[in-house]
């Protein structure tokens, strides 16, 4: 399921003229580092990436994702962005890739 929700985030950014430089997700969460194009909209950008990988793999994983939602819905509607600064960008990759997988 991560792989396909990897390849599902990696197009919506494609598609906004940003770029997926990094992804990993824990078993209620996802860490994403994003090369962000200057032209959008950042709320528009997570609302495009929620709703498309929601729609995407709730479609291929319906039933295994039945046994853990009640509802039809993949995220919650919060998310939290932070600005990397002069961090380096190893160091957040590093970070992400560190995160723990969930087990299947």
């Amino acid at each position: 399921m991560l792989e396909q929700l990897h390849e599902v985030l990696a197009n919506v950014c494609i598609k906004t003229k940003c770029r997926l430089i990094e992804f990993s997700g824990e078993s209620d969460h996802v860490h994403l580092l994003v090369d962000f194009h200057p032209d959008n909209n950042l709320s528009a950008l997570v609302g495009s990436l929620k709703s498309a990988s929601s729609r995407i793999i709730q479609k291929e994983f319906r039933e295994h994702l039945a046994t853990f939602y009640k509802k039809p819905v993949l995220w919650s509607s919060s998310y939290y962005v932070a600005s990397t600064g002069g961090a380096p960008i190893e160091k957040i990759k590093q970070y992400i890739k560190s995160q723990e997988a969930p087990k299947e």
